[in-house]
């Protein structure tokens, strides 16, 4: 064919010897054609390269197949992998996203770029809120399609409709660990204070703590192995009160520094003090000695929030139910002395 030629609807349902009504129902996944005659259709669309019109389709039915995606443009491990386990959803349900990256995190520039995916003809909204500024802003916004913020939970934010890793519960996962281990003294290398995954781990942490009978002291760092080095490096040389015998990371990259400032400091871990992170990097496994963390299942989060987004769109109850997070023990912890 032509380099300009755009193969139509129409030659595919002539190549695979079937009407057109039959190769619209495959392409938008709808039940009722039997297989033989789906892979028929399939097979002329690989040959022809027939591609949807997007453009087309919105004039007929009024709908754009466009999810628009809000984010702070972190490059953090968290929202980068909630975007993606978003767009790999979106795909499956036949929808495709359209990003958008906030670079001041003001009212007006949220109000802005919400306005732009508007005026796309989005269907519905994501905001990853990795910071609380977004759900306020996602709270003062009146939009006119269903819009889902990421990272709050139900409880926290009562008018939003709201998605999350179940941060609280992961922390107590990790807290149980530690106290299992007989650890009586802890640090908690807490995330940001304005981090909405950050508070709520910490929160969850300290409670759990005080039900445990785990004494802990709190030191707020900045996601960064730079500031796990360097908070452990003081821990080393302190002498000002008892040092802890395990540290429990709000993240693995600041555990990852952590175990580097031991390393150099001559420490061992975890038969001098034990190491735990939370977000099972994939790198984890690997640091030395591999990281006891706790995993965040972000394909299963982004799958619930996009099969919300669907359910609203079509005027159905949407499911909240957060995604739990698990425990993975590996190395980097062990009773005190062992």
């Amino acid at each position: 064919m032509a380099a300009s030629h755009r193969p139509s609807m129409a030659e595919v349902a002539q190549l695979a010897k079937v009407s057109h009504q039959t190769v619209s129902r495959v392409i938008n996944g709808f039940p009722g054609v039997r297989p033989q005659t789906r892979e028929r259709v399939e097979q002329a669309i690989r040959e022809t390269g027939y591609r949807r019109n997007h453009a087309a389709r919105t004039l007929v039915t009024n709908k754009s197949g466009l999810i628009g995606v809000v984010t702070s443009g972190s490059a953090l491990f968290g929202p980068v992998n909630t975007l993606v386990g978003i767009e790999e959803a979106a795909r499956l349900h036949n929808y495709s996203t359209l990003l958008t990256t906030l670079r001041e995190g003001s009212k007006a520039e949220f109000d802005a770029v919400v306005g732009q995916l508007l005026d796309r003809g989005v269907e519905a909204i994501v905001t990853i809120a990795a910071h609380e500024e977004l759900v306020h802003y996602a709270g003062a916004t009146s939009i006119g399609v269903p819009l889902i913020v990421v990272g709050p939970s139900r409880t926290e934010v009562s008018d939003l409709s709201t998605m999350s890793v179940n941060q609280e519960h992961g922390m107590r996962l990790a807290v149980q660990h530690i106290a299992s281990l007989h650890h009586k003294q802890i640090l908690l290398l807490s995330g940001p204070h304005h981090w909405i995954d950050a508070q709520q781990r910490l929160r969850a942490a300290t409670d759990e703590c005080t039900k445990l009978a785990v004494s802990f002291e709190t030191i707020e760092g900045d996601w960064s192995p730079e500031c796990g080095y360097s908070i452990a490096t003081n821990l080393l040389s302190r002498t000002d009160k008892p040092r802890p015998t395990a540290i429990l990371s709000a993240n693995d990259a600041m555990a990852l520094g952590a175990l580097a400032a031991f390393r150099d400091g001559g420490w061992s871990v975890p038969e001098d003090i034990s190491v735990m992170g939370f977000d099972d990097l994939p790198e984890s496994g690997y640091f030395q000695p591999p990281l006891t963390t706790v995993h965040q299942d972000f394909r299963t989060l982004g799958g619930r929030v996009v099969a919300a987004l669907v359910a609203q769109i079509q005027d159905a109850p949407a499911d909240p139910t957060p995604v739990d997070p698990t425990l993975v023990i590996r190395r980097s912890t062990a009773s005190p002395g062992a």
